[in-house]
């Protein structure tokens, strides 16, 4: 447990042990957290907020600098952090190092470069006054960071939180805590001042239970399920009615139109559904296939999927094990529900060796919209493909969904492509592409995918105050 720049044991003297996917062995064995290292933490976080504190009266311009040295030894120290994530995890160390590494160190480097750009503006109200508005830090913010990726959503939290001015409690999933403490180690190098970062693993009904109600945690950012999302509305409202933002689950559409580059669509539809060993909340993982190239799109996408090498992370390979033995017990449950309620498996549905917890890559095809695999969040290597006829059909059939994460357009004709985009009830559209991430757009979703948006600018509204200050100017004093 990191607390005020220092390691602590947990206050019960609890661990818990975090598990190797590939092996399903014990790594090592984390202090365990609870609501007692929760008080601790924000009493530190607090402290650390206090007027007149070294992280209150440092410029934002150093600020932008602490994060950029952060950035700095991340970079370091990247090959290291890119074997703790797969380790810890489970995704090709390939994968982890060219892709969840860099996004997470371009992710503070741009955050970095708000630091002093936060601000507000002069307004010209009526009356001898002069009114502006400060952008003010919020304060204590409680982080619940998510198992699929824990560096990257780690980055995104931190990264508008510290540029904004605010201090930190984080919690990482218990299932992938390693990479965290290692950050907290590279904060303090960094030079951080103590109390700013504070990292409590645990688990989510003690730990990250006790930092959604806790009174002196002025906002709460979450990663994770929809279930747990609405807990934390809950427990945010009945304690001090904080601050929420919430990035939750998908079941997002990907629309194949008929003069779509096929080629292109079959590749990015994969990217879209087995990256992560399809651990995304934003899947493609309702792929929706124009009748006239359905049969074609099926054989192209199964060929695909069973050309997939799977197996050890840290060998050369594309698909590593899913994270737990919850998880892929979930998927398995799943697969068998998808084949009893009539879907096409082409290839996969079973576990893929003998030892940890991988699946084999599995497609179904004429799944129909009201089945179990159409409509609950697999979380895993399962590709659903639906077939349809018209435009006014597929977006209706797309949006007919609890969730609104993401969604995928394939097609030649940049009218039809807009005008689907236009109707799709998500956060993100991407049009003949998928999965493409950036720090500077923003990422979150409609209905019950979420609450607010992560990275971009529009990410540090959702770790600022608006003050509205207003001066009298005509007034005895002033003449």
């Amino acid at each position: 447990i990191f607390i005020n720049n220092q390691w602590h044991d947990s206050v019960s003297g609890k661990t818990f042990p975090t598990i190797n996917p590939t092996t399903g062995e014990k790594i090592c064995d984390v202090s365990e957290g609870d609501k007692a290292d929760v008080d601790v933490a924000v009493a530190a976080a607090k402290e650390a907020f206090k007027k007149g504190s070294t992280w209150r009266t440092t410029d934002a311009s150093a600020r932008g600098r602490l994060l950029n040295k952060l950035a700095d030894l991340m970079e370091r120290d990247q090959a290291y952090l890119a074997s703790l994530e797969s380790l810890d995890n489970g995704k090709p160390v390939r994968v982890a190092n060219g892709g969840d590494l860099v996004l997470a160190i371009k992710c503070i480097r741009y955050f970095a470069g708000w630091s002093d750009k936060v601000h507000g503006k002069t307004i010209p109200i009526d009356g001898p006054f002069m009114t502006y508005t400060r952008h003010e830090p919020i304060g204590v913010c409680g982080q619940i960071i998510p198992w699929n990726f824990p560096i990257l959503m780690t980055a995104w939290k931190w990264g508008p939180a510290i540029a904004c001015g605010n201090v930190v409690v984080t919690k990482p999933a218990e299932q992938t805590p390693l990479t965290i403490l290692y950050l907290c180690q590279l904060s303090v190098e960094a030079g951080f001042p103590p109390g700013v970062i504070n990292v409590v693993p645990g688990y989510g009904p003690t730990a990250g239970a006790a930092i959604t109600a806790h009174p002196d945690v002025d906002k709460v950012a979450f990663t994770g399920s929809t279930e747990v999302g609405q807990i934390i509305m809950k427990a945010a409202s009945a304690s001090n009615l904080k601050k929420v933002t919430l990035e939750l689950g998908g079941k997002s559409p990907n629309i194949i139109f008929d003069d779509a580059d096929l080629d292109e669509a079959v590749k990015h539809s994969h990217v879209g559904l087995f990256l992560n060993q399809g651990q995304c909340c934003c899947a493609g993982s309702r792929i929706f296939v124009q009748d006239t190239i359905y049969d074609e799109f099926v054989a192209r996408a199964v060929a695909k999927a069973k050309a997939i090498t799977v197996g050890n992370p840290f060998d050369d390979v594309e698909q590593g094990p899913q994270v737990d033995e919850d998880q892929f017990n979930k998927i398995l449950e799943l697969i068998e529900s998808g084949k009893s309620e009539g879907a096409n498996m082409h290839c996969g549905g079973n576990r893929y060796g003998n030892r940890g917890y991988f699946v084999s890559p599995t497609v179904f095809s004429d799944v129909q919209d009201n089945m179990r695999i159409a409509k609950e969040e697999i979380f895993g290597p399962v590709m659903q493909i639906f077939k349809f006829s018209t435009i006014d059909e597929v977006i209706e059939r797309a949006n007919n969904t609890l969730y609104g994460l993401a969604a995928g357009v394939f097609t030649k004709n940049m009218k039809k492509a807009l005008h689907v985009s236009n109707h799709l009830k998500a956060g993100t559209v991407w049009i003949n592409c998928y999965d493409v991430f950036a720090a500077q757009a923003p990422f979150g979703g409609y209905k019950m995918s979420g609450i607010g948006r992560e990275c971009g600018e529009y990410a540090l509204e959702l770790y600022t105050e608006v003050k509205t200050v207003t001066v009298a100017l005509d007034s005895q004093e002033a003449k």
